[in-house]
């Protein structure tokens, strides 16, 4: 296998992928390094921190420095492990009973099989990609578009599997989730099947992120190498350079340096005062709706006054 030179690739264009906007990314050292270890280890990578740290990003950019599939999850508090697995469409089957309603027990039963509304889920998709296919053309039904694949991607250069807030899941989930990452199978229903990788497809690098928001078990903890994402402490400094990669053009680095103070100082407010602090995330919304509103540095400036209180204050009735 050849480590992907991460480093080598900043900064990394992102081009809009689905919901996904078209964006920049730039790796730094501990992030590349991470993920060069997880995909040697062939671990999961659990990337841990505050949201707007560039988490999910992170599985994205993952994703096409390597020309690879990208497919992810956004996990609630419902999410079950089948759910990545594979999706069963029970109201479809419901309709397609009412649409039947009448005809003949035969044609009525094998239309009705529960194999017809029955689709791929991630995971699967990333282990064995012909026979999700098939299974996508065959189901009735299917929920989802076929995931979008790079120029020119085949099977054998793999993907990225995204599992985004994991921590937003009931604790059976993580568990769930060891016996598909250790054997790289899993069982479907209704088929008499299951679904192993295949030898025509690389493995997946699977990226789980967490907001804290809920203690990991420990048994699904020691499974994943862990990278945790925080913003620096020159974080002024840290925010200049990511606007300039995002925004070099469009806004004078003045502009970009009384975002970055602005930010500091409204998130230091919010962090003594117990209320979700401003980020990167943040700071690239204001520099890209005053860039919108704006062409010339002053009338720039101007805006970041003007929209602050609507995009770095986070407190209930916080609008001065």
């Amino acid at each position: 296998m050849t480590s992907i030179d991460y480093l080598g690739k900043n900064p990394l264009p992102l081009p809009k992928l689905g919901s996904w906007p078209d964006s920049f990314h730039e790796f730094d050292e501990a992030s590349a390094y991470a993920l060069m270890a997880a995909e040697a280890a062939g671990r999961p990578l659990l990337v841990r921190g505050e949201p707007g740290t560039g988490k999910s990003q992170l599985a994205r950019a993952a994703a096409v420095a390597g020309g690879r599939l990208f497919l992810s999850v956004v996990v609630n508090a419902r999410t079950e492990c089948q759910d990545l697995q594979w999706q069963f469409d029970a109201v479809a089957r419901l309709g397609e009973a009412q649409l039947l309603a009448g005809t003949h027990d035969g044609d009525r039963l094998a239309r009705l099989h529960p194999s017809r509304f029955l689709s791929p889920g991630p995971l699967w998709w990333a282990l064995d990609w012909d026979s999700a296919l098939t299974r996508w053309n065959d189901c009735h039904h299917p929920p989802e578009n076929i995931p979008e694949q790079p120029e020119g991607w085949t099977p054998e250069k793999g993907s990225v599997v995204l599992i985004d807030e994991i921590d937003k899941a009931d604790s059976d989930l993580p568990n769930s989730l060891l016996e598909t990452f250790g054997n790289g199978d899993f069982a479907v229903p209704y088929l008499g099947q299951s679904v192993c990788r295949s030898a025509a497809t690389a493995a997946p690098l699977v990226i789980i992120t967490t907001n804290e928001e809920r203690e990991l078990p420990a048994a699904f903890l020691r499974r994943c190498l862990v990278l945790p994402l925080g913003l620096p402490e020159d974080l002024a400094g840290f925010l200049c350079r990511r606007g300039e990669v995002h925004f070099g053009k469009a806004c004078t680095a003045a502009v970009r340096r009384q975002a970055a103070e602005l930010l500091v100082e409204d998130r230091r407010a919010a962090q003594d005062q117990g209320w979700p602090a401003p980020g990167q995330a943040e700071y690239l919304d204001l520099l890209r709706a005053v860039c919108k509103l704006a062409e010339d540095e002053a009338g720039q400036l101007q805006w970041l006054e003007n929209l602050r209180r609507f995009v770095l204050k986070k407190a209930p009735g916080q609008l001065s």
